[in-house]
This record gives structure tokens, sequence and C-alpha cells, in this order.
């Protein structure tokens, strides 16, 4: 079980950096100001895809420790 909780923390915090490191960029890009309208309008929609990818990774990470706490 420990290692399971292990891998599982692990593997959380790798997609969240990743994502992170995703938003990040996006929102650099985002305030140079040197890309067009139609770019910029889908690296926001982008920018809320990713948000939203970070939410459920962390219902599933919360899930997942439920499901092995009760186990």
């Amino acid at each position: 079980m420990i290692l399971e909780l292990v891998a599982l923390v692990s593997e959380t915090i790798g997609v969240l950096m990743i994502a992170f490191a995703a938003i990040m960029v996006h929102h650099r890009v985002l305030h140079e100001h040197k890309i067009d309208m139609e770019v910029e309008g889908i690296m926001k929609k982008e920018q809320v895809l990713a948000k939203f990818g970070v939410f459920f990774v962390l219902i599933g990470f919360v899930l997942n420790i439920y499901i092995l706490m009760t186990v």
C-alpha cells in the first residue's frame, strides 16, 4: 500500500508540474503580444483546458487516496 501511495503521489506531482509549465509558457507568450489574434484566442482556450485538466488530476488523486485508504 505504501508503494502504491508513493507511486500515486509521484505521478500526480509530475503531471501537475508538466501542466503548470505548459500554462506558464502560454501565459508568457500571451503577454509578449507577438502573436496574432487567432493564435491568442486558441492559446487562451488551451489555458482554460489545461486548468480543467489540473482540476481533474487533483480529483483523481483525491479519489485514489480515498480508495487506497479504504482497502
